[in-house]
């Protein structure tokens, strides 16, 4: 099963609390350690407590914190989003679910209410945060007010929006309907989406669409006259007093509220008297309007009654009153068993829970998102912490790179140059390096072991120890060699010099792994709402089959070891069978040889780009592939066709490349690009100390 579920809503009082609380119960009935988190909240008084985690974490007792169980609140998303911060919403988001996730065994997420001036992007935020977390879906919409087709219509576009993002719907929940139109909606939606997902409709119930005393005390800030201990009365109908007692006791429904001006002696003494009457409804309490006390002998003869019945006073007239209480949406809080119970048993009568467990256990994310991966990566990083070289220490992306991660605390890092021009510049540029190692290799207190450990590996390549020397004081060399002796983890070089430069040391003296022939790179590409892995776009100008084939079975590893599920694509000119030509034919055998020797992975080829990742398309053209359409490993013929796609996609779509990723080695050694931002480094340093924990 899955470990979590979001419950999302199209705008605000759709009944979501219904939902999140026959879940919870459910659930509970199922596993031990279920947890509960809201990404967003509503802005809350200081000292104050959000009252959904208040009524979910006291009704339920879970073990948790209530400031372990929401990442943000309306303000502090709608300032973010201003400043134009979205993607530091998600990680925020994304860092507090991680932490319930490592504690409990599921996690009922549920989504922003729509009920302050950020809900204009409610909808799409919360549509990220569930496709970014991985998780399905049930998604709720409030039935009252509107007609079939606009109520149904709305559901089902926002149906499809959440499918088109690629987003498991688990159910969907039609909320507060009409009692005799339960049928109606049911089979309108069983019409409507029986393809995408299944459909609920549960009916309105007037008790927890009705307010307590307490929340019209709160909301008309009114003063308790009598009756304090029983605020929690559920309210049902109201209605004013202001005609003669008699014919407004005919008017009196099951937990009427009674609204009448404070000087309504014989309306607040006859609702009082019908209340203890086995031949008049019970009512939930009274409200006194236009700030008006009754009579000092009434109060007197009111302290004398023995009633359960509130009274209270408030400033409003009457009519004021009874527009004011009509208006209040009520909520479900910690103290409301009624409405908690009412809203357990009406999930129990109208949503087939057992079902929804069902689609749990078959529920698969359909991928990684960058945001997702970037936060893995980085934990990742942190679980074994490593030692990187940094051979260009006096580039400025490097030292801005390198002060950072050492803020963080993800690695450990030697730069490599002149100490004191690398601290000049730091300084000039801000950058904290003071727990940074600097080391010049023409001072370093290895170089002569280092030149002597040169010698012997290449002197069958004519090396004596003067050329040996001269060439440690190569900072590419000298930082490799710290990583053969292990010295260092891993070595990440390119700003400043050639891909030739870096990778040469490597090929010299780190080689490759046991049954590796041939080095190979891949870059990870963020993508919109996936990641991709593209190999080999650095290395290998023109593979032949047999490399080709190696080089996919590399970024297939590669995939898995970073969490992506590995399904390749050999990318050609033509689809399938249909085309002729050398350059097809190679890739068709590189295929071929990956299907013998590697039986067990998924792989499609030749196959265009378009097939392999759209699924429309890979449909259509390969419609019986397991792979196309949902590819996510993609192998280009050359290095031509792979340097300039990689390139292309991420400049047009604004994706992050992290890359290229260099793989076959014995020990990581990484390039980055000449043109590099200090991003690139960031994430570069951060894959390579991964690969240093594989190593």
């Amino acid at each position: 099963m899955t470990k979590a579920l979001y419950v999302a809503t199209l705008e605000s009082h759709s009944g979501k609390s219904l939902v999140v609380l026959g879940l919870m119960q459910l659930l509970l009935g199922k596993m031990a350690r279920v947890g509960y988190f809201r990404p967003v909240i509503d802005d809350i008084k200081r000292g104050g407590i959000d009252n959904h985690i208040n009524t979910v974490v006291s009704h339920f007792s879970l073990d948790i914190r209530v400031e372990d169980a929401y990442a943000l609140t309306q303000s502090e998303v709608v300032d973010m989003f201003n400043d134009g911060r979205q993607g530091d919403i998600l990680d925020t988001i994304i860092s507090k679910y991680k932490e319930l996730e490592e504690r409990f065994d599921f996690i009922l997420v549920e989504g922003s209410d729509f009920s302050s001036d950020g809900s204009i992007i409610e909808f799409d935020l919360n549509i990220d945060i569930a496709k970014n977390l991985g998780i399905p879906v049930v998604l709720i919409d409030n039935g009252k007010g509107k007609t079939l087709e606009e109520f149904c219509g709305n559901l089902e576009s926002a149906v499809n929006t959440y499918l088109q993002k690629e987003i498991e719907l688990l159910a969907v929940v039609a909320n507060k309907v009409r009692p005799e139109n339960v049928e109606l909606v049911n089979q309108r939606l069983e019409k409507e989406l029986k393809d995408k997902t299944v459909a609920f409709t549960v009916p309105r119930v007037k008790n927890l669409s009705h307010p307590t005393l307490n929340e019209i005390v709160t909301s008309l800030n009114g003063k308790v006259l009598f009756g304090i201990e029983n605020l929690d009365n559920q309210t049902g109908s109201f209605g004013v007093g202001a005609m003669q007692l008699h014919n407004y006791l005919t008017h009196l429904r099951d937990n009427s509220l009674v609204i009448t001006p404070g000087d309504r002696a014989d309306i607040i003494l006859g609702a009082l008297q019908a209340n203890l009457s086995d031949n008049y409804p019970a009512i939930s309490g009274i409200v006194l309007t236009g700030g008006i006390l009754p009579e000092p002998s009434i109060l007197k003869l009111l302290e004398g009654f023995e009633t359960h019945v509130p009274i209270i006073s408030v400033q409003h007239g009457t009519f004021d009153a009874a527009n004011s209480v009509g208006n209040i949406k009520s909520k479900i809080y910690a103290e409301s068993k009624q409405k908690i119970a009412t809203s357990i048993s009406l999930f129990n009568t109208h949503i087939d829970g057992e079902l929804l467990l069902e689609r749990l256990e078959t529920f698969e994310p359909k991928g990684l998102t960058p945001r997702m991966f970037q936060y893995n990566l980085l934990q990742r990083a942190k679980t074994h912490r490593k030692h990187m070289v940094l051979p260009e220490g006096e580039d400025a992306r490097i030292l801005e790179a390198a002060s950072e991660l050492s803020a963080l605390g993800i690695v450990d890092i030697t730069l490599l140059g002149n100490q004191e021009q690398i601290e000049k510049k730091a300084m000039q540029l801000g950058f904290d390096i003071s727990h940074l190692n600097i080391l010049d290799p023409s001072t370093a207190e290895n170089f002569e072991s280092y030149a002597t450990t040169f010698c012997e590996l290449r002197k069958h390549k004519g090396v004596n120890m003067d050329v040996a020397r001269d060439t440690m004081l190569d900072v590419s060399y000298f930082g490799t060699m710290m990583v053969y002796k292990g010295h260092a983890d891993g070595m990440v070089s390119g700003a400043v010099h050639t891909t030739q430069h870096t990778i040469r040391p490597a090929l010299q003296f780190v080689k490759t792994k046991p049954g590796i022939g041939v080095v190979s790179s891949v870059f990870f590409m963020c993508l919109e709402n996936r990641v991709s892995v593209f190999g080999d776009c650095a290395i290998n100008p023109n593979p032949t089959a047999e490399q080709l084939a190696e080089i996919a079975i590399s970024s297939a590893v590669s995939a898995e070891a970073f969490g992506i599920k590995a399904k390749i694509a050999m990318l050609s000119y033509s689809s399938g069978s249909s085309g002729k030509g050398e350059d097809v034919d190679k890739v068709r055998r590189a295929t071929e040889i990956v299907k013998s020797t590697h039986p067990h992975l998924q792989i499609e080829g030749p196959i265009q780009y378009d097939a392999a990742v759209d699924p429309l398309v890979g449909k259509s053209k390969l419609p019986d592939s397991e792979v196309a359409g949902e590819a996510s490993v993609l192998i280009f013929p050359d290095l031509n066709t792979g340097n300039n796609t990689y390139k292309a996609v991420q400049r047009e779509t604004g994706a992050l490349a992290i890359g290229p990723m260099l793989q076959g080695l014995n020990k990581p050694v990484n390039d980055l690009s000449r043109g590099c931002t200090v991003e690139d480094v960031f994430n570069t340093v951060i894959v390579t100390a991964i690969q240093a924990q594989e190593s």
